[in-house]
C-alpha cells in the first residue's frame, strides 16, 4: 500500500489536492489570492459575471488578474444562469475569451435558496459535452440525475451537502452515499460545508473531493481556515483509503487483561 494518498483524476488530468476553492465573498482580491495559495488547491472556480473577459483589465472586475493560471486550473462557473441557454452562452463566452474549456455548470433560477435546476442542468450538460467542454455539474443530491449526467459524459457530479453558503454541512448524506456507490466519475461534495470537520466527513464517506468557498472567505483569518480545510481533506482521504475501524455495539478493551493479572487472582 502506498504511503501517500492517491491523486484525484478528472477527465484527463490528475491533481494532488482534493480541495476545490471558490472565489466569492472575500474581502479583497488580495485576500482571495493568499487564501488560494494557503489552501493548496489546484482548481479554482470563478463566476464569470464577476470577471472581465475583454482583456482591458477592468479594475472593478479584475479577479482573473489575481489567479495565476500556472498554479491553478481556472474553472469558469456559470453561476447566475437561469436556464440551459444562459449556461451554454456563458460557457461559450468563456471559451472564446481564452479560458479553459472546463466549466462548472451551475443553474439556479431561484435567488432565495439557490437550488440547482435538474432539468435545465441536464439539458445544458448534453449540449456542452457534445461541444467538447469538460463539464462539472452542480446538482441536488439526486442519484438518478447523477447517473443521467454521467451517462451523457460529464467529468464529475457535484451534489450539494446543503444550500450554497448555508454552512450547515452534509444534510444529504444518505443520497450522497448512493451517488458515490453508483458513481463512474469523481463525486465532489459542493456547497454547504462550513467547517473542516464536515470536509473530513465527506472524504471519509468516499467523496473524491470537496468544494469550499464561504467558510474560507468569511473567516476572520481566511488563510488559516484555508489551511484547516486543506489538512481536513487530506486527513479524511487518508482515513478513507486506510479503512475506518468497524463500529461495534459493545465495548472492546484497548488493553486486554494479560495472563499475569488473570493469574494473580489465584495467589
Amino acid at each position: 500500500m502506498s504511503d501517500k494518498p492517491s491523486k484525484l483524476k478528472i477527465a484527463d488530468r490528475e491533481f494532488t489536492s482534493r480541495l476545490l476553492v471558490g472565489t466569492g465573498k472575500f474581502s479583497s482580491n488580495e485576500a482571495m489570492r493568499d487564501a488560494l495559495v494557503a489552501s493548496g488547491t489546484e482548481i479554482v472556480t470563478v463566476a464569470l459575471r464577476r470577471a472581465d473577459l475583454s482583456g482591458k483589465h477592468d479594475p472593478f472586475a479584475n479577479i482573473l488578474d489575481f489567479i495565476d493560471p500556472k498554479k491553478f486550473l481556472l474553472l469558469p462557473n456559470t453561476s447566475g444562469a437561469r436556464d440551459a441557454d444562459d449556461a451554454v452562452r456563458i460557457a461559450r463566452l468563456a471559451a472564446s475569451a481564452g479560458l479553459p474549456t472546463w466549466v462548472k455548470l451551475e443553474i439556479h433560477p431561484d435567488p432565495h435558496y439557490l437550488l440547482p435546476d435538474p432539468v435545465e442542468t441536464l439539458a445544458a450538460a448534453e449540449i456542452l459535452v457534445k461541444e467538447g467542454f469538460t463539464v462539472l455539474p452542480y446538482i441536488n443530491a439526486d442519484p438518478v440525475l447523477a447517473k443521467r449526467l454521467q451517462d451523457v459524459g460529464t467529468a464529475t457530479v457535484m451534489p450539494l451537502g446543503s444550500p450554497i453558503g448555508s454552512n450547515r454541512g452534509i444534510e444529504t448524506r444518505k443520497q450522497i452515499e448512493i451517488i458515490i456507490e453508483q458513481a463512474t466519475v469523481p463525486v465532489v461534495v459542493d456547497a454547504g460545508l462550513g467547517a473542516p470537520s464536515q470536509a473530513v466527513e465527506a472524504m471519509e464517506m468516499g467523496a473524491d473531493a470537496v468544494l469550499v468557498n464561504t467558510a474560507i472567505a468569511i473567516a476572520s483569518d481566511p488563510n488559516r481556515m484555508a489551511r484547516a480545510f486543506k489538512l481536513a481533506v487530506e486527513a479524511g482521504r487518508e482515513a478513507r483509503e486506510i479503512g475506518l475501524a468497524e463500529k461495534r455495539w459493545s465495548a472492546s478493551a484497548t488493553s486486554p487483561v494479560s495472563e499475569f493479572f488473570s493469574g494473580a487472582s489465584g495467589l
